[in-house]
């Protein structure tokens, strides 16, 4: 492969020393970033072997290269890490997952409770237990209401003045309010702690006796409730059980590697049950194995680690283990090393399965945004889209959507309530992007390469003068997406010229832009939406006495909803509020909505 002069003359120099290597395109934009033990051969590589794949796509947009020297392999794969991050190369994307699990927290301190979490850095603190994690969220919100409905531990927010009516049908010891026995407590979370380190008999029988005693009563329907909460505890305390010989919390990783993808593949032991796991497929764009280890490492970074992590011998155990901060260990032999298969077995059948799939979407997802860069004739990394929302005559809302490399980055979504005059489409769309771009400036955040607007003239001049008046109007391109009578969208608007673009609309091109616009569509909507429930809950409780500020704060973030909040009992209402005022708003709220 032809390289050019510049990129010849700087491989001479490069040394044989432990780095990280940043791959630059002809904008100076960094486009993929490595480590390497021997920076020269690894860099040399790329422009000296044959290539193929993801790795001649990368190969063929190099202009130049940079490199930094550190001075062991381990500080070349943190340097590596740190870099992705910062600079969120186009080639690394998909290594990236930055989901957060559920855990379940039992807490000692101020009071005991039970609840579902997602925590992006985790502090070890005194009386405080982290399980998981559930890649179920539904799994983990049905225990939590289980442990609450046989454990009377403190379930209502904040710090009540009197007990609540949790204390009056004995779901509750009335911390708030009263001094509770230590070894109460003591027994409480003895029981708890047992049932999450995987002993379940002491709940079962819980939910056993307190179905006989209902039935006896003739609390047919509390008594069917419990037995199926009890179906469901022992289908999930029960399945997928693995034969260890202790029940260390540990995780499993493997790979599967087939034509030019990789399929990474993570499994969660708690306790000796397997929780469930996590699959990542992703197009080598290097070496394979650098490729996994990037991702092990990043995935890793906002989560709680196991004790041990059990891995193929093939990754670099005390290189992943320094890296990421807990024990990756590999086993030859016995149930470990049959889990270690397991995980690849299961790789290998992801792979198999959903490769077709993948491919076509990463295709399509490519193949668009190279579309759209020959149609504009310029490099697209980068895509910003906005949208306003006015519905029904308030709350006046933008929204803003990111798309990097044809892929939705939901982390960078932004929502925008708005100030101006809600009817004024020009200054609502120039308010938004002068603070968004702004802001951008300040704190020197990422840049858009191409802006998209759900709209045409007026929007694309409100965004050109929002770019003029921050110098920044060379620097990003403004395109609109135009409707047809039909209020469809048909073409696409040069911001510059205002030319009409044509776009074949059986094309791959015009369902990504579609899709964008759908995204920006949806993600305004739904704040609108969330906006005007909130802003009608308060107008509405406004009007019940005995409800301050406190205390509709309090329901607001428990209810969300008017709906939610008249399907609640009066008992459910009174763990917020008085009773007698609990009835007032059931009943204002029952004739509320009879009017609409």
């Amino acid at each position: 492969m032809a390289i050019n002069d510049n990129i010849r003359e700087k491989l001479k120099l490069v040394p044989h020393l432990p780095g990280s290597y940043q791959m630059k395109d002809i904008n100076g934009t960094i486009i993929y970033v490595g480590k390497a033990k021997d920076l020269k051969k690894r860099v040399s590589s790329y422009f000296t072997g044959r290539v193929e794949g993801k790795t001649k796509k990368l190969v063929e947009n190099i202009e130049d290269f940079q490199y930094i020297v550190t001075s062991s392999e381990l500080e070349s794969f943190l340097l590596e890490i740190n870099l992705i991050k910062k600079y969120d190369p186009k080639y690394n994307i998909l290594l990236r997952d930055d989901k957060s699990y559920p855990y379940i927290e039992y807490s000692r301190y101020p009071y005991p409770s039970v609840k579902v979490v997602r925590y992006l850095s985790i502090k070890k603190k005194q009386g405080r237990y982290l399980f998981g994690p559930f890649v179920n969220a539904t799994a983990a919100r049905k225990i939590v209401e289980l442990i609450n409905r046989l454990y009377p531990l403190k379930k209502c927010a904040g710090n009540p003045r009197e007990v609540c009516l949790y204390y009056h049908i004995h779901e509750c010891l009335g911390y708030c309010v009263k001094k509770v026995d230590s070894n109460v407590i003591d027994d409480m979370e003895k029981e708890i702690l047992s049932f999450f380190n995987g002993n379940d008999e002491i709940i079962i029988k819980k939910i056993k006796d307190k179905m006989a005693f209902h039935a006896e009563h003739l609390n047919y329907e509390e008594a069917l409730e419990l037995k199926n909460y009890l179906d469901y505890i022992e289908i999930i305390m029960q399945k997928q059980k693995i034969d260890l010989s202790d029940l260390v919390d540990r995780d499993v990783v493997n790979f599967y590697v087939e034509n030019g993808y990789i399929s990474i593949e993570i499994f969660f032991i708690r306790k000796g049950k397997l929780l469930g796991g996590k699959n990542k497929i992703i197009p080598i764009t290097d070496n394979y194995i650098d490729d996994v280890e990037s991702y092990v490492s990043m995935f890793y970074e906002n989560k709680e680690h196991p004790r041990e992590i059990l891995c193929t011998d093939e990754l670099n155990l005390d290189l992943l283990s320094e890296a990421v901060g807990t024990k990756f260990m590999y086993v030859s032999r016995g149930q470990k090393n049959k889990l270690i298969e397991l995980a690849k077995k299961n790789a290998s059948i992801n792979l198999k399965n959903n490769f077709e799939e993948i491919k076509r979407k990463l295709e399509r997802t490519e193949g668009s945004n190279e579309e759209l860069e020959k149609l504009l004739g310029m490099k697209i990394h980068r895509i910003e889209s906005f949208d306003n929302s006015n519905l029904f005559g308030d709350y006046a809302v933008s929204g803003m959507v990111v798309f990097v490399d044809g892929i939705p980055s939901k982390n960078d979504y932004r929502k925008y309530k708005v100030s101006v005059d809600m009817n004024d489409d020009y200054h609502t769309m120039k308010e938004v992007t002068y603070r968004r771009y702004y802001r951008a400036l300040m704190d020197n955040l990422p840049l858009p390469d191409l802006i998209l607007v759900d709209g045409g003239k007026s929007q694309i001049h409100a965004v050109n003068d929002t770019l003029e008046e921050l110098n920044l109007a060379s620097k990003i391109k403004v395109c609109g997406l135009v409707k047809n009578d039909k209020h469809m969208t048909s073409d696409l608007m040069d911001g510059e010229s205002e030319e009409i673009i044509p776009i074949d609309r059986t094309s791959n091109l015009f369902h990504y832009l579609t899709r964008i616009q759908d995204e920006v569509h949806r993600f305004t909507i739904n704040y609108h939406k969330t906006l005007r429930s909130k802003g009608s809950i308060q107008s509405v409780l406004d009007n019940i006495d005995g409800i301050g500020d406190v205390r509709r704060k309090e329901l607001i973030k428990k209810y969300g909803s008017i709906k939610k909040m008249n399907d609640a009992s009066i008992e459910e209402l009174s763990s917020i509020i008085p009773e007698n005022v609990a009835i007032n708003l059931h009943k204002y709220l029952s004739d509320y909505l009879k009017d609409k």
